[in-house]
Formats: C-alpha cells, sequence, structure tokens
C-alpha cells in the first residue's frame, strides 16, 4: 500500500525522483519556491501543495531535496516548520547534499521533535534520478533504514545503510572528492595526450579497458564524441554542474579540515573547481573541466563532429 509522502524541493533532482515515487504507487504532495517546478510537478502526477507546511501535514514521509544545509535547518525549525506540522513519528529523510555536521543537527532537530530521521543524500545525476536508478547513501537507526528503504528503492538502484546520523553525508562527501579528483585526472590525462599527439579515440580506447577505467572516463567523459550520452557531446549541459561539484568539495575540505584527515589532492580539487564554478563553468557540467586545463595548455578544443 501507497505511503503519503511529501517532497520538498522540486528541482531537477527532486522533480523526477518526486516523480517516481508517483509511479511506485505513493501519494505525493509536493513543494518548491519555483513556479516552473510546481508547474512540471502537475504534469507528472504530484500533489502540488501551497507550502511545505500544507504538504507535510498529514505525511507518513517527508523528503527535503533542497540546496544546502541551512536551508533544512530552516525548514526543519519554527512554529510552521516541518517538524512542527509533521504528526508524531514522521519519517523524515534529508536527501540534499549538507555537510556531515548539519545533518547530525537535523537529525537531533527531528529526534528531539518527536520524529525518525535519515540523511540518504545520493548519487548518479539527472539520468539517474529520471530513470530511478539513483544510488541513495543513508545514515541513521537501521530500524528507521529497514522502513525507508521500500520508499528509497521507487528512486534508486542501490541502497547503502552507512551508520549512525551523518553516514549518508560522510559517504558523499568521500564519494565526491573521488569523483572530482578523477575527473580533473582524466581530463589532464587527455589534454596531455593531444599534447603528444595522441589522438583521443586511442586513449580511450586503451584507458577504458586498462588500469586508468573509471566513472570519469567510461560514463561521464570529459571529451566531445567518445561516449555518446556524456554530457560533454551535448556541449557540457549539465549533468551535474560545476557549481555543485565545488559546493560538495567545499564540503569535503570542511570535513577534512574538522577531523585533521591529509588529503592534498583533494584540496587541490576544490580550489580547481571554486575557479572553475566562479566563471562559465558554474552552469556546465563538471567534466567541462577540460577546457580549463586546453585552454591553460595552449590546446584547441576538437570539434565535436571530428569525434562523433
Amino acid at each position: 500500500m501507497g505511503k503519503k509522502i511529501a517532497f520538498i524541493g522540486l528541482g531537477h533532482m527532486g522533480g523526477p525522483m518526486a516523480a517516481n515515487l508517483v509511479k511506485a504507487g505513493h501519494r505525493v504532495s509536493g513543494f518548491d519556491l519555483a513556479p516552473e517546478a510546481l508547474d512540471q510537478a502537475r504534469t507528472q502526477g504530484i500533489e502540488v501543495s501551497e507550502s511545505a507546511a500544507a504538504a507535510a501535514a498529514g505525511a507518513d514521509v517527508v523528503i527535503t531535496m533542497l540546496p544546502a544545509g541551512r536551508h533544512v535547518l530552516g525548514a526543519y525549525q519554527g512554529e510552521n516548520g516541518l517538524l512542527a506540522v509533521a504528526a508524531p513519528g514522521t519519517l523524515f529523510l534529508d536527501c540534499s547534499t549538507i555537510s556531515v555536521e548539519d545533518a547530525r543537527a537535523a537529525h537531533e532537530l527531528a529526534t528531539a521533535a518527536g520524529h525518525r530521521s535519515l540523511d540518504a543524500p545520493v548519487s548518479g545525476g539527472v539520468t539517474g534520478a529520471t530513470d530511478g536508478t539513483l544510488t541513495f547513501m543513508a545514515g541513521g537507526s537501521a530500524e528507521d533504514f529497514a522502513d525507508a528503504e521500500p520508499i528509497l528503492a521507487s528512486m534508486g538502484g542501490r541502497i547503502v545503510h552507512c551508520g549512525g546520523p551523518g553516514g549518508g553525508q560522510a559517504a558523499k562527501v568521500c564519494n565526491n572528492m573521488i569523483l572530482g579528483v578523477s575527473m580533473i585526472a582524466v581530463s589532464e590525462a587527455f589534454v596531455l595526450g593531444e599534447k603528444l599527439g595522441l589522438s583521443n579515440e586511442a586513449l580511450f580506447d586503451v584507458a577504458s579497458a586498462a588500469s586508468g577505467q573509471c566513472w570519469a572516463l567510461t560514463t561521464n567523459c570529459p571529451v566531445p564524441g567518445l561516449v555518446p550520452t556524456s554530457p560533454a557531446t551535448r556541449n557540457y549541459e549539465p549533468g551535474f554542474a560545476g557549481a555543485l561539484m565545488a559546493k560538495d568539495l567545499g564540503l569535503a575540505v570542511q570535513a577534512l579540515e574538522s577531523t585533521g584527515a591529509q588529503a592534498r589532492l583533494g584540496s587541490l580539487a576544490e580550489e580547481i573547481y571554486r575557479n572553475f564554478a566562479g566563471g562559465a563553468g558554474s552552469g556546465q557540467d563538471f567534466s567541462g573541466i577540460i577546457n580549463d586545463i586546453r585552454a591553460a595548455s595552449d590546446v584547441e578544443a576538437p570539434a565535436v563532429e571530428a569525434l562523433a
């Protein structure tokens, strides 16, 4: 039997995630500050509410997909906040990507208000959200995870319990530090190959079947034309925007500083993507970093038509 689910944040990720919940037989009440997101939600069977509080009232589950920790904590708190209007024992699932500290604070607020809580950030981008193949990294109690797992499975292909409160965000920040570093490494390798006279096709054919193989190469390849479904082939239309990668790497640096862990490549990747997102890269897919590396190396970008 379907649940009554409130979904707060119906943007590029949240909108298709909520739509998949509807397809799975759940009744979804949604809210977003952007009118265009609400218009799109209506076409997908989502009941649009006049406010986040109205969506959460009487819901079995409240899912948030918001830009930053301050937005999540702000939505939770207050006289008309989500925690105040939700029925006792409501399951709160925060799928936003926020700091581990903010995730733990959100969990404490939720449990103090008599609710259950998981942090459950995602990996897989807009394509994964649309196709229902996201990976969810969940932090919270085993009991709450067991209740949440069937709901998360309606939106994802892999659901992993990563430990107690904040565990999901810890896994997400580590994963995206790997991703940011690996995309820079893949891009640098292609630019070096171009400088050495090696064709991009030859390098791809070798590395994609050798020890250099990774997701940044074989799925989100930064060179146009080599992987037809990669954002590079769509003029670097995200995908996963450079601004979001810069944000996530900023969270990684916060975690490094708070724990004292040493990660020279992670810290450098954060600087590189912060600069990228400060310019035209903000709205491009994060794989567009290759063009900054090309520009610094005095290499001209190849035409897509020549590679297709």
